[in-house]
């Protein structure tokens, strides 16, 4: 079964192939992130824009990669939900224009499903499993029992781990994104600062985040004049990834997992990569991270779960809207209540 996944749930514009068989044939992603860096995160308008621009190259790249024609394609894949509206009506509306062009099948994806299952493209991961999802817009925990079968442990109360990283890097004048520079910046012996850990004794939000209180309190350090950029930044980091760890590793030994999965952008940074490896293993747990090239928004994941999707025969009519925020549990309630084709 060859798929042809379409990704435009935010400021990247990105077709792939994968082939059931031979893995991954083309992934291509234009990335706007040069436009956004003048705005300091990503500008809606100027995304949608972009992904109309970008679509069509992208296809013909991705398919020239893939030494295959839309003829040779069984299913049409793409992210259906969560992003910017406006980026995800582009890719939405690319992929229903294609399957009935070419008659080919329609699979809805949820980004985030995307980024976990994306790592399953290189590496197998078995059930049960743990889902930490940390990304620009998403800070959640999932159990996995199985392909479709979530269960939501818990999130973000405020702001996204990445979203907190953008703003602390924007305070700091470092510049867009965020994660890189901070994690570029990162330097253990100056992390001199002890931030507050937020929601900490809250027996209510053990497998909840927080960010918005430790953002105010860079932004007072900030301010303060009495703290290098380096201190803060790497201070910052510490904290962040602690709390992280942690709580990730806390959901883990409530739910006797023996794997944990990371997915999302920040999934890249190598603070994170290393002390939770180093921390699960002392329990007895797998920390599995996908490869770079997976870990910021791209196609090939959306391929590939399209792909898991298109196995159970879940497609959907062109009357299958996009939805800007849903969570992906229940992205999967309302794909099995819906008619399909």
């Amino acid at each position: 079964m060859k798929v042809l996944g379409v990704e435009t749930s935010c400021d990247e514009t990105s077709v792939a192939v994968y082939d059931s068989e031979k893995g991954l044939l083309s992934n291509v992603v234009s990335s706007q992130i040069d436009i956004h860096k003048e705005w300091g995160g990503v500008f809606p308008e100027l995304a949608a824009r972009e992904h109309t621009k970008n679509i069509l190259p992208v296809l013909d790249k991705a398919l020239k990669d893939a030494n295959v024609s839309l003829e040779d394609i069984d299913v049409i894949a793409a992210t259906f939900a969560p992003g910017l509206i406006v980026s995800l009506v582009i890719g939405v509306s690319f992929a229903k224009a294609l399957s009935f062009a070419t008659d080919k099948p329609l699979v809805p994806v949820h980004h985030i499903e995307a980024h976990i299952f994306g790592t399953f493209i290189e590496k197998k991961v078995d059930f049960p499993f743990l889902a930490l999802v940390v990304s620009g817009g998403h800070t959640e925990l999932y159990l996995i029992r199985d392909f479709e079968d979530y269960t939501y442990i818990g999130g973000t109360l405020d702001d996204a781990v990445g979203e907190a990283y953008d703003k602390v890097a924007r305070m700091l004048d470092l510049g867009y994104p965020g994660g890189p520079v901070i994690d570029e910046l990162y330097v253990p012996e100056c992390a001199c600062i002890d931030f507050p850990t937020p929601l900490k004794g809250k027996k209510e939000h053990r497998f909840n985040f927080s960010f918005s209180g430790l953002k105010a309190d860079v932004l007072r350090k900030v301010e303060s004049g009495q703290f290098t950029k380096k201190q803060i930044a790497s201070s910052f980091q510490e904290k962040v990834v602690d709390i992280l760890v942690k709580k990730t590793l806390d959901a883990a030994k409530e739910y006797k997992v023996k794997s944990i999965v990371v997915a999302g952008g920040v999934s890249a940074n190598s603070l994170l990569r290393e002390k939770l490896t180093e921390e699960a293993k002392r329990l007895g747990i797998k920390a599995v991270f996908p490869p770079f090239y997976l870990c910021t928004d791209n196609a090939a994941m959306v391929a590939y779960t399209g792909y898991l999707r298109a196995l159970k025969k879940k497609f959907v009519g062109y009357d299958f809207k996009p939805l800007a925020r849903i969570r992906m549990d229940k992205f999967v309630e309302i794909l099995n209540s819906s008619s399909t084709v």
